[in-house]
């Protein structure tokens, strides 16, 4: 009867060994090619699926500079401006500028391939995360790219055409630090190929976003992490990173305050008020990591007293953790204390210490935290999944893992949704953002483009009632009263919005049309010259003034201004047909 038993418990092993799961597991074990195969083709099919919504996803806010509006995609030296001029409509990206002419010339104005790129890029991204983390060694490398591929946090950069520079941006900066650590591991004391070919994959990094600027202080910090001492030599080698990215970081604020204008109060803030929100940002960026709900385009600006001793409660809770890495380090590990200062570091240029455009309405946005939250998502994953392991086994940690996953990709899947058109992102934002006054004039902007002026002029009063000084909502409240014919309500709102914004382009072009149909052609005139002034590379002002000197009989001063057009803009068809009109009615000479 002893024996039996022995036998009957091996027949069950060895039925137990034959169950198909285990069979595969063991496969897997005995290939881990295939297995690495697999858990890449998981991923991508996550971040496809996650994001799916976001290929039928239309053009939003800015996308018209970058795409839709910007000509430098089809103008035949428009690579050439792209780099080497000031004709860039935003920021100075050329990187991003060169793959969008490039996407151009594939997909035209159709939306579907810039958002196919987009997804893409995130998956891409995804698997180089794995590989850089799998070779820091760090527990749940595959865990944490797969979290970072679906996080709801990381919708806004991956179905926002425009954040194709954070995509770009942090694909160039995790080769690069792939490559420093293959610089690091090879044991050459000097610089080598392989340092500067990391040197080299960092510039188009920087020139991508320039917050990639931060990148020198993840390289000590990788340093410090794997136990490497940090010499004169070392010091050296992480000082050439560093200067190209203070060389980068210094012309985006110049291009910042000469070409896009940031500058004055409403951008800038006061070193008490600017360290308020750098301490209060990154705890907010934390919570949305954590707990990701109400995620929206534009949250309300935090309400800074610097005055309130209570205020300053964040930044002694945040001193106080990074004290507590600190002290913890040799019992913990020095990973938890890297991943939180790599996400302060990596936030740090987008704190409040430099002025950027987007504070005028707000002082945080999800895009922001793109690159930064990897450090916290890594320090979460390399915790928790050797804690499951141990404590739950294998197989009850892998459900335990995709079911985090599935909930992040489901609801990524549902914020993606509100990127379909500019009306749902706007309506989106203010039912979870009523205040926001920029909404209401970006929601009246569209409304204006479809022609439901009524709706339009809701839209923006509302905007006016929250922020009576805002230029863009009057702009648009001038343009909807003009298709209702109300000329007199049009000046109104243009003179309101040009003592907003005297150099406003838009506003000034919109007077000048007015006033030429109105019959006032000095003052017609005046404004062209304004418009001139203010983008003297820009044809169409050009255009513009020609067709009222046409109009006074001045046919030669015409005929100069359609050919300037005509230079700046060869495809200026407007110009040309122009220029033809004026010859008709002024001998040529010829």
């Amino acid at each position: 009867m002893d024996e039996v038993i022995p036998q009957r418990d091996a027949r069950a092993r060895g039925a137990l060994d034959e169950h198909p799961l285990l069979r595969a597991r063991r496969a897997l074990d005995e290939h881990p090619l295939l297995r690495v195969g697999l858990l890449a083709l998981l991923l991508v099919g996550m971040t496809l699926a996650a994001y799916a919504p976001a290929l039928e996803a239309g053009f939003v806010w800015d996308d018209d500079d970058y795409v839709t509006a910007n000509p430098l995609l089809a103008a035949p030296d428009g690579l050439w401006r792209i780099w080497f001029t000031m004709d860039a409509p935003s920021q100075y990206v050329p990187m991003v500028y060169s793959a969008l002419r490039l996407q151009y010339a594939f997909f035209g104005l159709e939306p579907f391939g810039y958002h196919l790129v987009n997804v893409l890029l995130q998956a891409v991204n995804a698997l180089l995360i794995w590989g850089l983390l799998s070779q820091l060694r760090l527990p749940g490398a595959w865990f944490a790219a797969a979290i970072f591929a679906v996080h709801p946090v990381h919708v806004e950069s991956v179905a926002w055409v425009t954040e194709l520079k954070n995509l770009l941006s942090l694909l160039f900066s995790v080769l690069s630090l792939s490559v420093w650590i293959r610089f690091l591991e090879s044991g050459k004391p000097t610089v080598s190929k392989l340092y500067g070919l990391s040197l080299l994959l960092y510039l188009p990094a920087l020139l991508s976003k320039a917050t990639a600027c931060t990148l020198p202080g993840a390289l000590l910090l990788l340093l410090w992490l794997r136990g490497e001492q940090i010499d004169r030599r070392r010091i050296a080698q992480v000082a050439g990173f560093a200067l190209l990215g203070v060389a980068m970081g210094l012309v985006t604020m110049y291009w910042e305050t000469v070409h896009v204008g940031t500058q004055g109060e409403r951008f800038s803030l006061s070193p008490l008020e600017a360290l308020w929100v750098a301490s209060r940002a990154p705890w907010f960026y934390l919570e949305k990591l954590v707990w990701p709900v109400g995620l929206t385009f534009s949250y309300p600006k935090f309400e800074i007293d610097p005055s309130d001793p209570l205020a300053y409660g964040w930044l002694l809770a945040g001193l106080a953790l990074l004290w507590a890495l600190w002290a913890s380090r040799e019992r913990i590990g020095r990973g938890p204390l890297v991943a939180m200062l790599f996400f302060v570091g990596t936030l740090s240029p987008l704190l409040g210490f430099i002025p950027l455009y987007t504070f005028w309405y707000t002082y945080v946005a999800d895009h922001y935290q793109y690159v930064a939250s990897l450090g916290p998502i890594a320090l979460f994953a390399g915790v928790s999944v050797p804690w499951a392991r141990r404590h739950l086994g294998p197989n009850p940690s892998a459900a335990l893992a995709l079911l985090v996953l599935g909930l992040l990709g489901a609801q990524s899947f549902e914020q993606s949704r509100i990127y379909e058109s500019r009306e749902t992102l706007w309506r989106d934002t203010l039912a979870k953002h009523p205040s926001s006054w920029m909404a209401h004039a970006n929601l009246g902007r569209y409304l204006l483009t479809e022609q439901r002026y009524l709706e339009a002029l809701d839209a923006y009063r509302g905007a006016l009632e929250i922020r009576p000084e805002t230029y863009r909502a009057h702009l648009g409240m001038a343009r909807a009263q003009m298709e209702l014919g109300k000329e007199a309500s049009v000046l109104v709102h243009l003179r309101a919005a040009l003592e907003i914004e005297p150099d406003a382009y838009q506003g000034r072009q919109m007077l000048a049309q007015l006033y030429a149909r109105r019959g006032d052609a000095k003052q017609a005139l005046a404004e062209c010259r304004e418009m001139i002034r203010i983008r003297p590379r820009h044809a169409h002002p050009h255009y513009l003034l020609g067709g009222v000197l046409l109009q006074l009989g001045r046919h030669e001063e015409a005929r100069t201004h359609f050919l300037r057009a005509l230079e700046l803009d060869p495809g200026h068809s407007g110009a040309r047909r122009a220029l033809e009109r004026a010859g008709r009615n002024y001998p040529r000479g010829e």
